[in-house]
Parts: C-alpha cells; sequence; structure tokens
C-alpha cells in the first residue's frame, strides 16, 4: 500500500506550524504518513525546535521556496519507496478533517495525475470571501492551483517531470504547467491558509499585486526580482 511524505518548506513559522501539524495529525494516526520534512530557510524563531520536538526530518536549504521544495524533497527520497506519493505543504495551511481519506482514495489510482486541494481562508468577511471564490474558480477552470492548496504527487510523477526548480518565485506555477490541465484535479477537501498576507495589505491590494506578478512572469520576467517584489 503507497504512503506519504509530507514536504513543508518554512520561514519563522512558529506561530503557524502548530496548526498545520494538527491538521496533518488525523493522516499520521491511521498509518498513510510515513514520514515528514521540514525545509528550513534559516528561520530566526522556533520553527526548527518545533519540527524536531514533532519528529521532523530537518534540512536547512537555500531561502526560497523553490531551493526549500528542492531540498526537502531530495531528503523525502530517502523515506519513500518507489510507490509512494508527496504532499508538499505549506507552513501555514492547514488541512481540514477527513482529508487522509480522500487523499488514500486518489492515491489507489493513477499515479500519473497530481491533485490540489481546494483554496479556503482562516478568516471570515466578504473580501476573503469573494478572494475564495475566484481562487477556487482559477483553479477548477484554468488548472492553476498555487503552493498555498498543497501538491500531492506520485514520487514516480514528481521524479518524471524533474521536480521543483530552485525559483525565487512561482515555482509553484512553473511546475503546474508541466503537469498539464489534463493531469491535475482538485480534491474536495479544504487547505486553509492564513489571511494574515491579505489582511495586512489589503484584499483588493494584495490580490492585484500577484495578479501582476503572475502576468510579469508569464511574459518571462527574471523570478528572483519578482520575488523581490513580492515580499515588499
Amino acid at each position: 500500500m503507497s504512503r506519504l511524505v509530507v514536504i513543508i518548506p518554512a520561514l519563522d513559522a512558529a506561530c503557524h506550524l502548530p496548526a498545520t501539524l494538527e491538521g496533518l495529525e488525523e493522516g499520521v494516526r491511521s498509518g498513510l504518513v510515513a514520514g515528514w520534512v521540514l525545509a528550513d530557510g534559516g528561520s530566526a524563531d522556533t520553527t526548527r525546535e518545533l519540527a524536531r520536538r514533532a519528529g521532523f526530518h530537518l534540512v536547512t536549504g537555500a531561502r526560497g521556496r523553490g531551493p526549500q521544495l528542492i531540498a526537502g524533497a531530495q531528503v523525502a527520497a530517502g523515506l519513500a519507496g518507489r510507490d509512494d506519493w508527496y504532499l508538499f505543504l505549506h507552513a501555514d495551511t492547514r488541512l481540514e478533517p477527513g482529508w487522509s481519506a480522500e487523499v488514500r482514495r486518489v492515491m489507489a489510482g493513477n499515479s500519473l495525475r497530481a491533485w490540489a486541494f481546494r483554496f479556503a481562508l482562516d478568516a471570515q468577511g466578504a473580501p476573503a470571501r469573494r478572494l475564495t471564490r475566484g481562487v477556487n474558480w482559477r483553479s477548477a477552470a484554468l488548472k492553476l492551483p498555487y503552493g498555498d492548496q498543497g501538491l500531492l504527487i506520485s514520487r514516480e510523477f514528481y521524479e518524471r517531470l524533474g521536480g521543483y526548480r530552485p525559483l525565487a518565485l512561482f515555482e509553484d506555477v512553473d511546475l503546474v504547467r508541466r503537469i498539464g490541465r489534463r493531469r491535475l484535479s482538485i480534491l474536495r477537501s479544504r487547505a486553509v491558509t492564513s489571511a494574515q498576507r491579505f489582511a495586512r495589505q489589503g484584499y483588493a491590494a494584495r490580490s492585484a499585486r500577484n495578479l501582476t506578478l503572475l502576468a510579469r512572469y508569464y511574459l518571462g520576467a527574471d523570478p528572483a526580482r519578482l520575488a523581490r517584489a513580492y515580499s515588499r
């Protein structure tokens, strides 16, 4: 039976990581999760300490989600069998109860497909609802989920695709485009991500900035320059 290795990139994520781990616990209890890896980008808080206490295999990679995901997958390859699967998940994203049963069913099927979760925010109000609807429309219609929706993919398929690339930004979009629309599906289960950045910068302003950066990426802009603009 195939099992799952969870890979989490993190940077100063101590305030979010406990909830993320709590959401994963049902997969651990059921025996679905074979192990988990935290790829740290140089946290200055207690992220690494929390990860060690929770039994993570800890790896410190270059800062940036692309390099961190690559480093995490390299460690995961030593934990996973040839028929096992990877779940890439952001450190501020919590899977809702019931996710493990759906993931187990998916893993029993075609190993040359990938899945992402439906998007949700840990916030109420009209701006959060509008953003949630927009993201879930984009994911379903365009098959363009972002990394905060997680990515479930077999080790075999991940390696065939060449894995993540060491991009400073849009490493998730790059991999999803290589997966292709016909080989990507959206799960019914939801991944609830932190609304902190949207609340701080404003939902409309943050969404507009993200769309602008995505357009520039599609036009060939350097992901390193885009990452600097994203972090401002």
